[in-house]
Formats: structure tokens, sequence, C-alpha cells
């Protein structure tokens, strides 16, 4: 059986995709969840099912875990030394972290001891940060291989002991080439990694009808996501004041709500852009992603590294808006060249650069015939190569791999 433990159960899209075609490919797993998710995002009804089975680790009961951690060197004896050295001693991006690897041993002390006896075939952690040190001291306790995915806040603002997790991993799930580039220069040997794009269900986003698009001579510029830092949607912004000072025709919208919903008002009144940009405040469903995507001409979300060292991986907003058919601009960051290739399957920008912004906007505003090529490369692109079922493919394989060495049958 294969045990995920995840930050928040089945409350991301990541997860809850994955987890829909690992049960649907007949694979025996059980969730765990750092703690119980706020919402649950589902792609089928087993979601809610699964949602009550997921076993929550926090909070956890202050006597049985104190039980948990005395009897700890008597259960796992030499490689309960090793985790407490390695917590205690080992290298470690600054004393916070380390002092979060030591919490989180204990925490999979905790686990280990509650599932010594389970059927664990493999452990996999979908996130790189706490629930990966839960899930790689757990593994290291219990003498299992482990595996995780990483993506983008647990990668860079959030880090915590990577390289001994890249150590210690059987194999890494790599979302974009970015991400393996990045694990190899941490010390990963090239046959640990392998590529697992973070699928989507193409099928909920098709392109829209010849009529449907407008034509009323009008940029309609799309934009959307959680308002912070990362999404530079600033820059958007600002690119928007550039077209108003060209005398482009052009309204747009940016969907979403998030901590930066107030300054992004300000921005836009302090600009003279009320007449020109909305910032909607509320959060875009995903049954509206297609209709919000044919309502526009073209696709902007301008990525950038956040001043906390924070940025987005691969945008599942933008691979949505992608397989919608929109032709898609955003900027040469991390895993984002994987989904746009510039030129073919969209545009790209340099970060935090508003002018190359607005230049790509009316590029695809004035080449009617470049927009229809960007827009149908785009979509192919993602059906090619970020289909749910596919893109999952090599992680599958491995997972099965796993079983077919423990005597697993699929459940059927």
């Amino acid at each position: 059986m294969i045990h995920y433990i995840t930050t928040n159960g089945i409350g991301n899209a990541w997860v809850a995709n994955e987890l829909s075609i690992v049960s649907e490919s007949g694979i025996p797993f059980m969730l765990h969840g750092m703690r119980k998710p706020e919402a649950i995002y589902h792609r089928a009804e087993w979601a809610e099912r699964l949602d009550e089975e997921t076993r929550v680790i926090y909070p956890m009961p202050p006597l049985s875990t104190c039980f948990s951690i005395v009897v700890s060197p008597f259960l796992f004896g030499r490689r309960f030394m090793a985790c407490l050295i390695n917590g205690l001693f080992g290298k470690r991006e600054n004393f916070r972290a380390r002092l979060a690897c030591l919490a989180h041993f204990f925490v999979a002390c905790h686990w280990a001891r509650e599932y010594r006896r389970a059927p664990i075939t493999h452990i996999h952690s979908q996130w790189a940060h706490s629930c990966c040190t839960i899930a790689m001291y757990a593994a290291w306790l219990l003498d299992k291989p482990f595996s995780f995915t990483g993506h983008g806040t647990d990668l860079w603002r959030d880090r915590v002991a990577l390289e001994d997790k890249i150590r210690r991993a059987d194999f890494i799930a790599c979302i974009s080439n970015f991400h393996r580039e990045l694990y190899l220069k941490h010390g990963a040997h090239p046959e640990q990694l392998h590529l697992v794009y973070c699928g989507i269900d193409v099928q909920r986003f098709s392109p829209p009808s010849e009529h449907y698009r407008p034509d009323d001579g009008i940029i309609h510029i799309r934009s959307s996501g959680r308002l912070v830092e990362k999404k530079g949607f600033i820059y958007l912004i600002e690119a928007c004041r550039i077209l108003a000072d060209r005398n482009v025709e052009f309204e747009c919208t940016i969907a979403g709500s998030g901590p930066l919903e107030q300054k992004l008002r300000d921005a836009v009144r302090e600009l003279g852009l009320e007449d020109y940009v909305t910032v909607t405040g509320k959060a875009l469903k995903q049954e509206n992603i297609a209709a919000f995507a044919h309502s526009g001409t073209v696709y902007c979300l301008p990525c950038v590294w956040a001043s906390d060292n924070d940025a987005d991986g691969l945008p599942q907003m933008l691979m949505e808006t992608m397989a919608s058919g929109l032709p898609a601009i955003s900027t040469r960051l991390v895993g984002i060249p994987d989904l746009i290739i510039d030129g073919k399957t969209g545009l790209l920008v340099d970060p935090n650069n508003p002018a190359q912004i607005a230049d790509a906007i009316e590029r695809i505003a004035s080449e009617r015939k470049l927009a229809k090529r960007l827009a149908d490369a785009g979509r192919r692109h993602i059906m090619q190569h970020f289909e749910l079922e596919s893109a999952l493919q090599p992680l599958l394989d491995l997972y099965h791999r796993k079983l077919d060495v423990a005597g697993y049958q699929p459940i059927i």
C-alpha cells in the first residue's frame, strides 16, 4: 500500500487530481493530512468519502505522543538514533529549519509507532517541506522507501533539509525541467529523477466556438489567481497604464481574492485605470474558468519571484486557460517555460517587466494569425503533455513496480 502524507489532505488541486488517477488505476493507498482541509478540491464523487477516511496528524494526543517518543528508541533501535543524530546535526538551511526538523522527527516517531504494523509498501509526500520531513523520518524509522513531489513555496521560501530528503529519497517526482535541474544541483542522481507533470482534466476546458470570441475591436485581457505578490499582478496593472498611454482600447479583468486585493485596487486608482482594470476580489470557480477564458482576447499571468523568496512552480490557472484555447503570456520563471514555448505555444516575457508585457499583449491583439496559432498550439501542447492521466503515468509505473515487488495485486 502507498501511504501519502500531505499538508491538508485532499484540500489541494494537485493532490485531488493525482489521487483520483491513482484510485482509478487500482493502486491501494492511504491518505494522511497534517491538518484537515478548509475545503475539498474534488474531481470525482469519491472525494468526500476520501476526505472522511483521511488520517489527520494534527492535533496530536499529548499522552500518546509522549509515549511514542519514549518507546521509539526501543522499537526502532539504531534507526531511531540515526534519525535523532540527523535531526540534531544534519545540514540545515538555518536554525529555524533545525528546530522544525527535530519537531517533525518526534511527530514521525508517533506516526511510525501507530503504523508500524500497517501494510506500508512506500511513503510519498506531496510537497517537500514539513510533511516531507515527517515522511522522510517515518520511512527511515520503518525501513521503508520514500519519495516526494516538490512544487513552489516548499522548495524556496519554506525549504527544510532538502539535501537530506534528496539523499534519502528512493525517487523524486519533478513537476518541470527546472525542478529537475534544482534537485541535481542539490546532489540528486539522474536516475532518481522522474518528470511527472501536474496534469489537468483537459476535457473540462474546451476551446470556444468561432462566434464566441469577442470581436469588438477592444483587447480583452484576462488574468486570475490568488492575489499575492508572486503572481505579479502589479506588473500587469502597470502594463495596462502603458497600453492606455498608447491609446490602445482594452479592458482588463483580474479574477481572484487574497491579501493584496486592496493594494492592487489602490494601484488601479493611482494609475487612473478605473475605467480599464477590474480586480474582482472573488476567486474564480472551476466551472467558470473556460467561460472566463472564452471572454478574453489574451490571458496574462506575469509571475515573479516574491520578496519572501516564494514563486509558482507550474501555475495551474495558466494550464487550464491554455487548455481553454486562449493565447497566453507569462514569464521565464521556474516551470513556466515547460508550458509556454516562446513563440510557439504562447509568449514569454522577463519577470518584473511591464513594458514587455504591454508589447506582448499588443502583439497578440494585432496579429490575429499569430494569436490563433498560439492558442491552437498551446491547447495541443497541454493535451499532449499535461493531460492528467498521461502526465501521471510515470508515477503510476513507479508505484506499480513497488507493489509488484511487495506482492500486491491491483484493486479492480
